[in-house]
């Protein structure tokens, strides 16, 4: 992940542009046609290093191939073996091959070439063994460090076991030399490149820092340690962390290896054909005063490497990305103590995230990782190219993401919890979308009792006992759930929650456990709904053959007390006090009045858009206190006027009735029943006064009738 976050970071910040300080000189497809296969006689390279210097006057060339053995191409080697064998005798021969032998002696001829020019030849070292052997061809050039720069210091450098090099004239006629040994890392590309290789305890520098070192007419590289000194014998620092050659300073990790610094994928240095400069075909502003690196990209020649900017980029351009970077010194730093960095980097946004993550909704929590997410890759990349610091990412990105899974998750389970709790407690008590509602903050819910304002609903059917009579358990079964059912739903849809069942009976209430200020507005919809339902469901029982059926509902609001009731064997969510069992006395009277819906007097202040009907002022049993009871019509602006005429009729009725006029009171009543001959409440205050004649009240008679069952 983290050599990924490194890609990705160089492949955002490479450039478009060409370097033209550095030229590539290529032995491309198009030299290997016109010149031939490759090696090259050395003839024809002598030719194109004196090209590069007497022609385009370059600066500085170095070879990222190797010149391991002699070259036989002249026929030099079989005129001397003729010599030898069969015209030794022959002093013409002989005259005439010591007169050519100079022009056919190409290794001489390429050794003259690059005698006294700063040229910097090219090899490579083997860190394995071939067939158990280390082979060692040609000679090494001359050492740029050793053990006693690093007296006392611990340090890690790839060790070798052999070495393929230049051969002996070229090596003591070049300038210097330099390994092309890439560090490879795990999954194949090219991120590094060793500084230094130790062999037989000696350490030899890179190509590019050899090409450098010559640049700047440095003897040899200083090592600076952590500190920013030298080191000493008197010193005892951990690590190297810098080269310094001149004014360059070149930061190394613990291996002393450094960090390429990619400009962009292959072209981003000038690619010039080996064939045109041998030929002369090049512009000489191109090449004057440039460092020229001699190499190929011909696939054939197998110096295609894998780089973070591109699958297959030529070795050579490694060494001039590595040469730039060291003269700009803009080559990425990793010193040791980032991992520190790291640990606080984790530490700081770990806390940060523990922290704040929880205190969030879903959304806000989603926003804000991915805000810390942001935030974190551009302080990093921030450093990456304004410092060229290389601070950790991955670990950090990964934490990140992590932490928001592993928060989201632990969301959702807890929220799954919450809502299967929620669900298990009130589920079969209220409808789903209530469920949800509270799911998404069920800390505000709770079991605990407590008293609040609630209105409770009765409904019960009238004569039920009589009505199941000669009915089988199927059937009943069927019947109670036909009606049931319905209740049930528009209860739900009102918002109601159900209390429970009690055989034809449901007791509903409104006001918990979600808060609802128009629970009495609901309640006495859902009443009113209801018996609306169970007419349309009265013709349809009917028309099964089954019992007529008529429901009574009682409504009534006031303070109640709700919450989790019942004994350590069995609880239930439910709503208990005066105010309830009024409710249910409630629902009692409406076999009394003969009508479909009794609300007290509370309801009525409560939902005063609608038009009720005064049935009387009564004491139920078990209540001392009188209470005014009232049947709600409609809303007012669904009454009719010939509805309101009869109100009006009624309550002048009621007055007289109140006062103990019986002879006017019952003549009103019955002109009311002639009026409204399917309104047995009529005939129950007739009824009532013939009693009241009978046995007539007190003098000091409020008009308040007791019931003494209920």
């Amino acid at each position: 992940m983290e050599n990924l976050a490194y890609d990705a970071r160089v492949l955002f910040s490479i450039e478009k542009s060409e370097d033209p300080r550095i030229v590539i000189v290529d032995i491309d497809e198009k030299s290997l046609a016109e010149e031939g296969r490759w090696p090259w006689g050395r003839n024809r390279m002598a030719k194109l290093v004196d090209e590069l210097f007497t022609h385009y006057q370059v600066q500085l060339v170095g070879f990222d191939v190797v010149f391991a053995e002699p070259d036989e191409s002249s026929g030099l080697k079989v005129l001397q073996q003729l010599a030898r064998d069969e015209f030794k005798d022959i002093a013409e021969y002989n005259e005439r091959l010591e007169e050519i032998t100079p022009s056919l002696d190409y290794d001489r001829i390429f050794s003259e070439s690059i005698s006294n020019r700063p040229v910097i030849l090219g090899y490579y070292f083997n860190t394995e063994t071939v067939d158990k052997q280390a082979l060692q061809t040609g000679v090494l050039p001359k050492l740029a460090l050793t053990k006693e720069h690093f007296k006392g210091q611990s340090i890690t450098v790839p060790i070798a076991v052999g070495y393929g090099a230049n051969l002996e004239e070229f090596q003591n006629h070049a300038a210097g030399g330099g390994h092309f040994n890439p560090a490879i890392d795990d999954d194949g590309v090219i991120r590094r490149v060793p500084m230094f290789y130790e062999f037989d305890g000696k350490y030899y520098e890179s190509l590019s820092l050899a090409m450098v070192r010559e640049l700047f007419g440095e003897e040899t590289v200083e090592p600076v340690f952590a500190e920013g000194f030298a080191s000493t014998e008197e010193d005892d620092y951990s690590s190297v962390e810098w080269l310094r050659i001149g004014p360059s300073l070149i930061p190394v990790d613990k291996n002393i290896q450094v960090l390429v610094p990619y400009r962009g994928k292959q072209g981003s240095y000038p690619y010039i054909s080996a064939t045109d400069v041998l030929h002369g075909r090049v512009d000489v502003s191109l090449l004057k005063n440039t460092i020229v690196l001699v190499g190929t990209s011909a696939p054939g020649l197998f110096d295609l490497r894998t780089t973070p900017v591109q699958s297959k980029y030529p070795g050579v351009e490694i060494h001039a990305n590595l040469i730039a970077g060291m003269l700009d010194q803009s080559i990425k730093e990793r010193p040791a103590y980032v991992l520190g960095a790291e640990f606080v980097i984790l530490l700081l946004v770990g806390l940060l995230i523990t922290v704040l993550l929880p205190l969030l909704t879903p959304v806000w929590t989603a926003a804000a990782a991915v805000s810390i997410l942001i935030l974190s890759i551009t302080i990093n990349y921030s450093f990456w190219q304004n410092m060229n610091l290389v601070l950790p990412i991955a670990s950090s990105v990964i934490m990140i993401l992590m932490m928001f899974l592993l928060n989201m998750s632990y969301g959702f389970f807890i929220e799954r919890r919450k809502k299967s709790e929620i669900t298990g407690l009130f589920g079969q008590y209220i409808p789903r979308e209530l469920v949800e509602e509270m799911s998404h903050d069920p800390k505000a819910y709770s079991l605990e009792a407590e008293e609040k304002e609630l209105t409770v609903l009765f409904s019960d059917v009238r004569g039920f006992t009589t009505l199941s009579e000669g009915m089988n358990p199927q059937e009943l079964a069927l019947l109670m759930n036909e009606f049931l059912t319905p209740i049930t739903k528009i209860i739900h849809e009102n918002r109601g929650t159900i209390d429970k069942y009690m055989g034809d009976a449901v007791m509903a209430f409104w006001g918990a456990p979600i808060d609802d200020p128009k629970h009495t507005r609901h309640a006495l919809q859902a009443g009113l709904d209801i018996v609306e339902r169970m007419r349309v469901l009265r013709d349809e029982f009917l028309a099964k053959g089954w019992p007529e059926i008529r429901i009574g509902v009682g409504i009534n609001t006031g303070e109640m007390s709700v919450g989790n009731m019942g004994s350590e064997f069995r609880m239930a969510y439910t709503v208990m006090g005066d105010a309830v069992n009024l409710g249910a006395r409630l629902e009692g009277l409406t076999r009394q009045y003969e009508v479909d819906v009794i609300v007290s007097e509370t309801v009525k202040e409560a939902v005063p858009e609608y038009v009720y009907r005064k049935l009387d002022r009564v004491k139920v049993k078990g209540k001392d206190e009188p209470v005014t009871i009232y049947e709600p019509l409609a809303l007012k602006e669904e009454v009719s006027r010939d509805e309101l005429d009869e109100l009006k009729l009624y309550a002048q009725a009621l007055r007289y009735y109140r006062k103990m006029e019986w002879d006017n009171a019952e003549l009103q009543f019955l002109n009311l029943k002639k009026m409204h001959a399917d309104r047995p409440l009529y005939d129950f205050y007739i009824e009532r006064m013939k009693y009241f004649r009978d046995n007539p009240p007190a003098e000091d008679w409020d008009g308040v009738f007791t019931f003494t069952t209920k």
